[in-house]
């Protein structure tokens, strides 16, 4: 089967920024640039862009467009580390399940959006309590999350937590209206109808924009990847209208370069940079596969790191102009309404808005800017499962209708699991979703092993000859000696320091028992134990000594048309086991000795 491939380079392009630029670009950067440092905080992230998450992106893209295979088949140029693909497969399968959620919230918000009266706005719904009050600010603590998840979901348990003080409604709405919260995950309690259908919903509308492939797909990312920087510029624009804007903005950006000392500003740097462009998920390898072979996709990586990095300084641009007209509106210090994850978007921002005049348009725009953030990056997830599943039988899964099937028995399985998500415990649930599933360490893990896999095994020299194949060009050493020093070392670093420092999951106060802990435990080493378990497995399949062993499994799998020039010249190609033609698929084999000097 002839593979597709994209009609145009923009739509490559728009995919990988819809995919990169997320929901953490619009509550997660703001904060944490504003919580170590201000502009300070951009040291450290411009430093870890450079010298860790660019050149992991370099080689995913690279190594999609090089192999023209997703999953374990674009690890066939470094068998032994197949498992690598397998832990993005995990990764992704269980990031599809909650993700998804965020936006069905969305949805809700942005329907409520609608009513003549935001129902957030007063105490007298029929979910609100005696202690619900209009106060000047949110008297509870928002921001109490960790920066180990993938959303940054700070969660709030305002209504549980604190029997005293009085409660805003903005948060009654989302504790007692949205998530209606038991009293912790022992107790579903029920799903919530009205959560249900809004996740249906968007499951629905994402298997309509996936089930035939790039070709559709590439062609719906034109609206979905682009609008949501309308409405971002209009409500930057409207921000700064408003009084205070330059207040907010100003706590936003004032470097405080004595933060600079402490460890964590760093580590936050280095696991938002990598959340950020999304790598070590197997979704921008899947990207790149569909790419044509001499395409320039260098260049196309540092446009996508442009893009992605500037708007996460124009979403804390809007957030915080709003946060400093909240501020002023209210007579209190910013430090009393700054949030991130969660807590800014379902309960600050709403809060916010109610100061606005025309209110309703204001909410309506910025949940709906958030369903197409978000919605974007739904859409590479799913591609990121379906495409390395046909991959694996493409033999018997070679009709258009076989890939229709093969997404909504997905969708249909992962609309079914998340349902656990809109119970009134699902938001336990959701939360070690979020946390483990692919959280930091998890995801550190994977970029690290991929440096080794291409940077030592297969060989950062090899690497560079096959980036010279596509590209037509030899790019300078930096790439060589990041993929083989630098990266690794940064990775391995942040790794080391966010194991040292673990702290387990927890919603506001609630601590979650023994079992709920173990399970969290158990998605995170499901998808970093594939690689060390595919390892052995290789290994175990082959014969000869544990030496022979290991030289035969990082033989790359690889076609004529992939071979440099280079390496025939120096002699690197000992055997071939012809090609793989549009009639008969076949393998071939190139057994690069020089490639496994390392064993």
């Amino acid at each position: 089967m002839v593979r597709d491939q994209w009609a145009r380079n923009s739509e490559f392009l728009l995919s990988c920024i819809g995919f990169a630029v997320g929901l953490g670009n619009i509550w997660r950067f703001p904060y944490l640039c504003y919580r170590n440092g201000g502009g300070a905080f951009l040291v450290p992230y411009l430093l870890f862009l450079v010298f860790g998450a660019a050149p992991v992106l370099i080689l995913e893209i690279g190594l999609g467009q090089f192999m023209s295979k997703s999953g374990t088949g674009a690890w066939n140029i470094c068998p032994l580390f197949q498992g690598i693909g397998v832990a993005n497969l995990v990764m992704m399968v269980l990031v599809n399940v909650y993700y998804i959620v965020v936006l069905a919230w969305g949805c809700y918000y942005f329907v409520m959006s609608f009513q003549t009266v935001l129902p957030w706005s007063h105490c007298d719904n029929p979910w609100n309590t005696p202690r619900c009050s209009l106060t000047k600010h949110i008297p509870c603590d928002v921001t109490n999350g960790t920066f180990n998840n993938t959303l940054n979901m700070s969660l709030v348990a305002c209504v549980r937590d604190n029997t005293t003080s009085t409660v805003d409604p903005s948060v009654e709405f989302w504790e007692r209206k949205v998530l209606q919260m038991s009293d912790g995950i022992e107790e579903s309690g029920g799903i919530i109808r009205d959560m249900a259908l809004c996740l249906l919903f968007v499951w629905v509308f994402v298997y309509f924009c996936v089930w035939k492939g790039i070709k559709w797909t590439g062609k719906v990312v034109y609206f979905t990847a682009t609008f949501p920087y309308v409405v971002l510029i209009t409500l930057l624009i409207r921000g700064l209208t408003l009084d205070g804007a330059l207040y907010g903005i100003k706590y936003f950006l004032i470097p405080d370069f004595s933060k600079l000392a402490e460890a964590q500003v760093w580590v936050d740097g280095g696991t938002q940079i990598f959340f950020s462009l999304a790598i070590a998920l197997g979704a921008m390898i899947t990207l790149g596969s569909y790419k044509k072979f001499d395409n320039n996709f260098y260049r196309d990586c540092f446009f996508i790191m442009c893009i992605n990095s500037g708007t996460s300084l124009l979403g804390g641009f809007t957030v915080f102009s709003i946060l400093g007209f909240m501020a002023t509106e209210q007579g209190v210090d910013i430090s009393e309404v700054v949030s991130s994850g969660a807590g800014l978007a379902f309960i600050t921002y709403p809060k916010a808005v109610l100061s606005m005049p025309f209110s309703h348009l204001w909410s309506a725009l910025f949940f709906f800017m958030l369903f197409l953030v978000g919605i974007d990056s739904q859409f590479v997830h799913v591609e990121a499962v379906i495409t390395p599943i046909l991959d694996m039988f493409p033999k018997h899964l070679n009709k258009p209708w076989h890939r229709m099937a093969v997404t909504a028995v997905y969708c249909v399985g992962a609309f079914l699991i998340g349902l656990s998500m809109t119970t009134k415990g699902g938001i336990y649930i959701f939360t070690l979703f979020d946390y483990y599933s692919a959280s930091g360490m998890v995801m550190l893990w994977v970029c690290f092993w991929e440096c080794i896999a291409i940077g030592w095994i297969f060989g950062a020299h090899r690497f560079y000859d096959v980036l010279e194949l596509m590209l037509g060009y030899r790019i300078n050493m930096f790439l060589w000696i990041c993929l083989k020093f630098v990266t690794p070392a940064v990775t391995a670093g942040i790794f080391i320091f966010q194991v040292s420092t673990f702290k387990s999951a927890k919603v506001g106060n609630y601590e979650y028992p023994p079992l709920g802990e173990a399970f969290g435990l158990l998605m995170a080493m499901a998808s970093m134990i594939c690689i060390p378990i595919t390892m052995v497995i290789k290994l175990r399949q082959l014969p000869g000594t544990l030496l022979e062993r290991l030289r035969a499994s990082v033989i790359p799998i690889l076609k004529k048309k992939q071979i440099p020039k280079a390496w025939k010249s120096e002699g690197l190609c000992r055997s071939v086991i012809i090609a793989e033609d549009e009639e008969e698929e076949t393998e071939e084999l190139f057994d690069l000795e020089k490639s496994t000097a390392l064993l």
